[in-house]
């Protein structure tokens, strides 16, 4: 497949996370057309209203919206942000049953409408949504993804290049596995331009020990309640690297990013979503199968995969 011309995204949800994704993909030029949808009339009508005010400084992109499903038709891309927002001490995990009944009666609805789009879940638990919005859709698992961790994977490379003094872009390193408690990074394949990251040295920045670089994966694992002890959501950071992923859709840029699949044989997990780094264009995202983990790595995946299993299969039972 090539480019999409004339693209349209539909934004599902205008709470914090929904509207700053639509904030971001306008400000971006993420879509040629971008839509938000939510039930909520007044809060939706309202938002759009303010996204549309600014659009003289937005370029080409266009907002609309409403509270009719109709405002999703001919989506080439919808990003799911409906649900409830976590709370402070709250683990994306213990929402699993609420937003799990939101996204079930969403789904057909959605597919009535924009029955050829790829979809991005982005409502937490995302991982446990993409396996019951999979199932549910009947739709391949490359056109029913979730953000996972290229947001986890972008909290990391930030604090990596503060440490190494070098920009964000010339760190490469990923964090997998659930977007959640058991996220980890790949720390046997992470480098610093082509230095490994042990191996990183400069003057006045002296290499970085195990401990620290475990003090940093901690950082990045708990930096969700951080943010949400403080100003009550996480919404910013999400918006862009939801954009960033449309993007990669849109334009065909096969770009590799960390979103979660339902996987089929990767490193052993299959029918569970988990991110591993992916291929991602129009035709969705398909898994880099040929990626290897260290022994520690491939255990510390399988403990994640577990941890997902066990919420999808109490949400069936």
């Amino acid at each position: 497949m090539a480019v999409i011309e004339n693209s349209k995204l539909t934004v599902v949800g205008a709470g914090s996370v929904g509207a700053s994704v639509a904030y971001a993909a306008l400000i971006r030029g993420s879509a040629r057309h971008v839509a938000l949808y939510d039930i909520a009339t007044a809060k939706v009508d309202a938002e759009v209203l303010d996204l549309a005010h600014g659009t003289q400084f937005t370029g080409s992109s266009e907002i609309s919206g409403g509270s009719d499903i109709a405002v999703a038709a001919g989506s080439h891309v919808v990003v799911v942000t409906a649900g409830a927002k976590q709370d402070p001490g709250q683990s994306r995990l213990d929402l699993a049953t609420t937003n799990a009944g939101i996204l079930d009666s969403l789904m057909p609805k959605l597919l009535e409408v924009a029955p050829d789009a790829i979809y991005v879940i982005v409502t937490n638990p995302c991982d446990v949504l993409t396996v019951l919005a999979q199932r549910a859709s009947g739709l391949p698992a490359k056109r029913v993804f979730a953000s996972g961790t290229v947001l986890d994977t972008s909290r990391l490379r930030w604090k990596l290049a503060q440490r190494a003094g070098v920009s964000p872009t010339s760190i490469h390193a990923y964090i997998v596995g659930e977007h959640g408690d058991s996220e980890f990074p790949l720390w046997s394949r992470a480098t610093i331009g082509t230095v490994p990251i042990l191996d990183w040295e400069v003057d006045g920045r002296p290499r970085m020990t195990v401990a620290e670089l475990d003090a940093i994966a901690e950082d990045v694992r708990t930096a969700a309640y951080t943010v949400i002890k403080g100003k009550g959501a996480t919404n910013h950071a999400i918006g862009l690297s939801s954009a960033r992923i449309v993007e990669a859709i849109l334009r065909d840029e096969r770009a590799v990013l960390p979103v979660s699949t339902v996987l089929d044989d990767v490193h052993g997990v299959s029918g569970v979503a988990l991110s591993v780094p992916s291929i991602v264009g129009s035709d969705g995202a398909l898994p880099i199968g040929a990626l290897d983990f260290s022994p520690a790595e491939h255990e510390s995946f399988l403990r994640s995969a577990a941890a997902v299993r066990r919420v999808v299969e109490d949400l069936r039972s």
